[in-house]
């Protein structure tokens, strides 16, 4: 039986890999922090529900604590490790940047040296589609250069990036970095715009719509983000004997075992496209308060996933409108509204 180290299992990604996992019969170690950055009672609650599941243990503790984490890892002896624990949000991270190099780089260098000294045989961590930042070329693919990031958020996940390629050089590490595109869905955190504009709109109070509406995302339902993840695990990379071994479009690195993928619905939707299905789901009209672009934001995301369809044969594809029904039925359910 395989045995998965994740980081970030009361968080809205972890929790749905790691149920994706155990249905598939892996052994899942979990590790989170638990902060307070949203309400904690729902990553609670996302706990409780893996911990149902047989082949599932979890140990709440910080990825700053390498101690906690070293303890952990050399107990349960992971196959492999897939690290999504961070400090999320762009937003936050004007307001507190120190917790984004607390979480997203001290933590993920504690990670990535568990993964080291235990020879893990597949270490795979999550990026973000904001290391693109200023790149206007779409869509994205992860054989452009990123090295215009607009906010720290951004700048700790490209870091992330660069150590992890380094690692992967040096002690032959295979090491996947995804690049995730905006993704919604079930048990999503209340921070991202699709909680937010939900439960505005259900309550009768305005949402706010930045840059005017004048914004496209590739938004990815996080079902397909997950499966994508899953079968990644399977893409071990290998360390070319040359870079003319690396075919034209793959981001495999010609010196480590070490690639970049984007894992996204290769799908650019209106930011207005999105709210109207919104209303349309929920049979209620937003109030909209229209604002100027956001600083550190950027107009526009979407993904190239022909890499990802190369190595796995998987390309998600679930239209917003059906992830959006999807959400606002759960929504509903949980908060009874």
């Amino acid at each position: 039986m395989t045995r998965v180290l994740i980081t970030g299992t009361a968080g809205f990604i972890g929790f749905h890999l790691a149920r994706l996992l155990l249905d598939e019969g892996f052994e899942v170690h979990g590790f989170d922090g638990m902060t307070d950055y949203y309400d904690v009672r729902l990553k609670q609650r996302r706990h409780a529900m893996l911990l149902q599941k047989p082949g599932f243990a979890a140990t709440e503790a910080m990825l700053e604590d390498q101690e906690a984490f070293d303890r952990v890892a050399d107990t349960f002896r992971p196959d492999v490790i897939v690290h999504l624990a961070a400090q999320a949000g762009v937003r936050y991270s004007l307001e507190n940047p120190r917790a984004y190099l607390d979480a997203n780089v001290i933590g993920t260098f504690n990670v990535m040296e568990a993964a080291r000294r235990l020879e893990v045989r597949h270490l795979l961590m999550a990026s973000t589609s904001s290391v693109y930042g200023a790149n206007d070329e779409m869509p994205f693919t992860e054989t452009e250069k990123a090295d215009t990031q607009l906010t720290i958020y951004a700048a700790t996940k490209k870091a992330n990036e660069s150590m992890a390629h380094a690692y992967a050089h040096l002690w032959d590490l295979p090491t996947t970095m995804f690049r995730f595109f905006t993704v919604y869905g079930t048990w999503g955190r209340p921070d991202l715009a699709l909680y937010k504009f939900v439960d505005a709109i259900l309550d009768g109070r305005p949402i706010d719509i930045y840059n005017n509406g004048d914004m496209y995302r590739d938004f990815t339902y996080v079902d397909d983000l997950v499966r994508g993840i899953r079968l990644l695990i399977d893409a071990v990379p290998e360390r070319p004997a040359s870079a003319d071994e690396i075919e034209p479009g793959d981001s495999l690195s010609p010196v480590a075992p070490y690639r970049v993928v984007n894992i996204g619905n290769s799908q650019k939707v209106r930011l207005l496209d999105f709210i109207d299905a919104i209303e349309d789901s929920l049979g209620q009209k937003a109030i909209r308060n229209y604002m100027p672009m956001q600083m550190g934001d950027v107009p526009a995301t979407w993904a190239d996933a022909s890499l990802l369809q190369r190595l796995t044969g998987y390309r998600p594809q679930t239209d917003f409108r059906d992830g959006i029904a999807r959400f606002v039925d759960w929504f509903r359910d949980y908060h009874g509204k």
